[in-house]
């Protein structure tokens, strides 16, 4: 093959490499861009702070959590708020509900110091979103082993994304 045609034969595998790598650098930007605009979904810091339900302005105690909203509506939830020897990891589902506002529901068990199992928190929660940050409000239920609520409290959250 003569070097002019080699010139002609590459000149449009050079034209079609420099299209993929834009389409590629696009698309690093286009991910980018989605994964800071979809709303709940990902992984948060939050610091959780307990409050008297009789008169939010009372703070009982607070102590940092992770969320993990996952796509499809799934929750799972850690935090240092009990001991992890008592309490099992929370799960849960969550859902859009309007604009920037969404709804989720976790529960945890929780065990006496000899490992018997003694009661359930549920948590449901009005969350906002606002960009990479959110604010909500807690209800908190603890269910005894056959389902009974036992124990009702009162909380807020804010959060940031994980990034």
């Amino acid at each position: 093959m003569s070097s002019t045609k080699s010139k002609h034969f590459a000149a449009p595998y050079k034209t079609a490499a420099l299209v993929l790598a834009g389409l590629l650098v696009m698309g690093s930007g286009l991910t980018a861009m989605a994964q800071s605009n979809n709303g709940l979904e990902g992984t948060w810091r939050a610091q959780v702070t307990v409050r008297d339900c009789g008169n939010p302005n009372v703070v009982l105690r607070t102590f940092p959590a992770r969320f993990s909203y996952a796509k499809g509506g799934t929750l799972t939830v850690t935090t240092a708020g009990q001991l992890p020897s008592l309490t099992t990891p929370g799960l849960g589902v969550w859902q859009h509900t309007t604009g920037h506002s969404y709804s989720a529901v976790s529960e945890a068990f929780f065990f006496s110091p000899a490992g018997a199992w003694t009661s359930i928190q549920r948590l449901t929660r009005v969350i906002e979103v606002d960009g990479n940050g959110y604010t909500d409000n807690i209800a908190l239920e603890i269910l005894d082993t056959h389902g009974n609520v036992i124990v009702t409290g009162c909380g807020t959250s804010v959060a940031s994304r994980m990034e």
